[in-house]
């Protein structure tokens, strides 16, 4: 798959394919380790590829070592599940992958982009502020169901 975006020689951003899925888990699982049992990778990818295919990976050689989930619904989009490999952090790819896919976003039409983080993760939110995110006043509220009920 082509490059979206290149790095350098060994480091691209592209969209994900069906080839990336056993590299894409083990990175979800390396960087995400005390998710909950309804985001398991596996799942996640073939829930999310159901509805779209917007899922951003940046490659180093043959390794995917980014990855980026977006969502958009007609109205606003979100980011979901942004994964950087610890020796891949603070070197801009992190950043040059959120642009890549918040970009993509608006190519759809999307005009705002959310993104929820945990409490207590600060160095994320920093992050994030510095690519021009803001706190918003808002409570983030969510509830599970079963799904086809």
């Amino acid at each position: 798959m082509a490059a979206l975006y290149t790095l350098n020689r060994n480091m691209n951003i592209r969209k994900y394919s069906y080839e990336d899925r056993d590299k894409l888990i083990r990175l979800w699982k390396k960087v995400f380790p005390n998710n909950p049992p309804h985001n398991e990778p596996g799942k996640v990818i073939t829930e999310k590829l159901a509805v779209d295919d917007l899922i951003f990976v940046a490659e180093n050689g043959a390794n995917i070592v980014e990855a980026c989930m977006a969502g958009y619904d007609g109205h606003r989009g979100w980011l979901y599940s942004l994964a950087v490999e610890e020796k891949h952090q603070r070197k801009g790819i992190g950043r040059e992958l959120v642009q890549t896919t918040i970009s993509a976003l608006a190519k759809l039409g999307c005009g705002k982009v959310n993104l929820q983080i945990r409490a207590g993760n600060k160095d994320v939110a920093y992050f994030y502020k510095s690519l021009g995110f803001r706190t918003e006043d808002r409570i983030s509220m969510g509830i599970h169901v079963e799904k086809g009920a």
